[in-house]
């Protein structure tokens, strides 16, 4: 219990270095299908080309300011925010399940992935 707090929290510091935190779930908010990763509107919905399933780069058509990412990933799996499209220029893997405070996508161009 012990390594999983110090490593959730140097999970949270990570995360907010990078203006990426973790938000408390909403519950009028449509939520992310299981093994995806989901970019959410500012209304609480989720659009069909904001819900990924496959491991690797996916490029954003028309994201842009805040936006709640969601990781309802299984076994572990993360993904990364990228200022390049084709998965170029990325942050570092996120790997928490759950939602992540709002982030500002304007400079974002695609989301990664990983395993």
């Amino acid at each position: 219990m012990r390594k999983f707090a110090a490593s959730a929290a140097g999970m949270a510091l990570a995360l907010s270095a990078l203006g990426l935190t973790v938000a408390p779930t909403a519950t009028a908010a449509t939520p992310c299908p299981s093994g995806a990763v989901c970019i959410r509107e500012t209304n609480g919905t989720i659009l069909n080309k904001n819900i990924f399933y496959r491991y690797g780069a996916h490029n954003l058509n028309n994201v842009t300011g805040e936006r709640v990412l969601v990781n309802n990933q299984t076994g572990g799996a993360g993904f990364q925010v990228c200022k390049g499209y084709n998965g170029t220029n990325c942050s570092v893997v996120s790997r928490h399940v759950g939602e992540y405070a709002p982030y500002d996508f304007t400079p974002i161009n695609s989301v990664v992935l990983v395993r």
